[in-house]
């Protein structure tokens, strides 16, 4: 299927540049890389493509895993009338006339699809133009999104939304696709290519899962390949040249941002130092601010550590300092230091329970009267009212304990902290 630009025919010159991803883009299912679990014969997407029945979805996943390419698939197989709109170029203004248009084709009897790529670019206010459409059965939408729809799509127009989680490509899809691009007459088919041993494999694995970065790089190699008679010829250093140190598999704004940095506190939490440091490096080396990683060991050593070894926050704080004075890339080596001392340290939750309980009661008891006896009398006004009557100053006692109550009295006898053996 030739690609074409938004709300314009494609281009019969011959001439015109069209890079190796998009010539090679998927024609039908048969040709798709990867997605097995929704794609696979008798699976739940592939039978609702091949019968026309398309609900409403979220496709979520990483870049060049197919999420524009299935859209494709879908415009070629659908009998209804398919629009592709861009978030990062289109308006409310333009997704209002689609759904103007929408609407009155549904009442001619033709169903639309819209897919709507980068939906989350879309704010939640222009997210709410679909919901009435949407509803009424005017469009079914199909958005495609890099991050995390819970967060980025409007809760009322997700919940009448399928979800799709398209994973990074194997290592065996992006193989066959490079493979696939090296014989199809649409990329180098009409060449013969010399190309050292283990050159698909070295790209796929290159590529981290971006069906659309393996084949880009194979066009990147060949390019710069000897070409004469029909033959390209590659060598392993026009290989090397060409493939670079590719930025880690991480946004810092975004659903791995917030998995990464799970991912290494719950390594702290089960004393995993090794798993630890790997997922400090992981965001580090990708260009995540220490700073915010020193506040996550600073909270990790109140909440899984507090009582049982008190000098995990003072290694935490001073961790914060240092990163905060130094910097990366010298304060990595404190933060390791932290991380390292925390996964090692005894492990008690008894602080965040007891807060976590105490909390609870507060907003249930928040009318509750403050007991007499531990009242402060500021006033003559506030010692003729009883304040401070029955008090019992504790340092008199002689085990500096006294039996004064000082809880509400519907909450006499609570206990919100449970100390461990730990520490």
């Amino acid at each position: 299927m030739k690609q074409t630009l938004l709300f314009e025919e494609a281009r019969e010159d011959a001439d015109v540049f069209e890079p190796l991803a998009s010539r090679m883009r998927p024609r039908d299912l048969d040709e798709y890389s990867g997605q097995r679990h929704l794609l696979g014969k008798g699976k739940l997407l592939r039978n609702l493509i091949e019968s026309d029945s398309i609900p409403s979805m979220i496709l979520w996943g990483p870049p060049g895993v197919g999420k524009t390419t299935l859209a494709g698939i879908i415009a070629e197989r659908t009998n209804s009338r398919f629009v592709k709109l861009s978030a990062m170029t289109s308006g409310t203004k333009e997704v209002r006339e689609v759904m103007e248009r929408a609407e009155s084709s549904r009442r001619n009897g033709k169903k639309t699809i819209l897919f709507l790529d980068e939906i989350h670019r879309f704010n939640k206010a222009q997210q709410d133009v679909f919901l009435p459409f949407v509803e009424k059965g005017s469009v079914i939408l199909i958005g495609a999104t890099t991050e995390n729809p819970s967060f980025e799509v409007n809760s009322a127009l997700l919940s009448r939304c399928r979800v799709f989680v398209l994973h990074p490509l194997e290592q065996e899809d992006l193989e066959a696709l490079l493979e696939r691009a090296i014989e199809d007459p649409r990329g180098y088919g009409g060449y013969r290519i010399d190309m050292p041993e283990g050159m698909v494999s070295m790209i796929a694995d290159f590529s981290k899962g971006d069906g659309r970065a393996a084949l880009n790089t194979l066009e990147t190699i060949l390019t710069n390949g000897d070409v004469s008679d029909g033959r390209i010829t590659v060598t392993m250093d026009g290989i090397k040249d060409c493939i670079s140190r590719k930025s880690m598999m991480y946004d810092k704004g975004g659903e791995e941002h917030n998995q990464v940095i799970s991912a290494f506190h719950e390594s702290i939490r089960n004393s995993d130092v090794d798993a630890a440091l790997f997922w400090l490096a992981r965001m580090l080396e990708a260009g995540e601010d220490p700073v915010w990683i020193a506040r996550r060991i600073t909270h990790a050593a109140a909440e899984d550590i507090g009582l049982a070894d008190t000098n995990a926050l003072h290694v935490a704080v001073d961790c914060f300092e240092a990163v905060r004075l130094i910097g990366m890339p010298e304060c990595a080596v404190h933060l390791a230091e932290a991380a390292i001392y925390l996964c090692l340290a005894p492990k008690s939750n008894s602080v965040v329970l007891a807060y976590g309980a105490a909390r609870k009661d507060a907003e249930t008891h928040d009318v509750d009267p403050i007991p007499m006896a531990v009242r402060a009398a500021y006033t003559k006004l506030q010692k003729d009212l009883g304040y401070g009557r029955g008090y019992q100053y504790p340092h008199s006692a002689p085990d500096r304990i006294t039996d004064m109550q000082c809880m509400p009295d519907s909450l006499v006898g609570t206990r919100y902290y449970r100390p461990s053996d730990q520490g």
